[in-house]
């Protein structure tokens, strides 16, 4: 519609816009009230929009955090060699604690064999590294795991 046709451009000259005869929709009811006044109530949504630090505080930390565990397989060793890796009196060494994981897994094949210290490994982690002449050292006491 054109804005010369809406009924607004008839209702300009007169005193209250279509509200009626005394000042409607005019006073400070209609505005919800005077500064702060219902912000837990009627004006929640803006409060939610445009203030959203009005209590002064951050919201209540989730009390359960989600924890992220880095976790690297035996697949993976080749990789994490060239990366943390380094080579100490003609063995191949990973220290897997101090790049961040937590715990080697036994997926995938492995060809070389590697000293790897790991705070947590699986029985066939342990397995295959043993197979190619590889050994684990747990990194929480720095001892050699042997077999019992």
């Amino acid at each position: 519609m054109a804005t010369r046709l809406r009924k607004t451009r008839r209702l300009r000259g007169g005193r209250h816009m279509g509200w009626g005869q005394v000042g409607q929709h005019r006073a400070s009811g209609h505005k919800g009230g005077l500064g702060i006044t219902g912000m837990k109530k009627h004006h929640r949504s803006t409060m939610i929009k445009e203030d959203p630090n009005h209590y002064g505080h951050e919201p209540p930390a989730v009390p359960h955090q989600n924890i992220i565990k880095k976790w690297a397989s035996v697949r993976d060793l080749d990789d994490l060699f060239t990366k943390f890796g380094k080579e100490e009196g003609g063995k191949k060494v990973v220290d897997l604690k101090s790049a961040g994981y937590e715990k080697l897994l036994g997926g995938g094949k492995i060809t070389n064999g590697y000293s790897v210290k790991v705070q947590q490994f699986t029985a066939s982690a342990e397995e295959k590294l043993k197979s190619v002449g590889g050994e684990i050292f747990q990194s929480i006491s720095e001892e050699k795991i042997t077999e019992a």
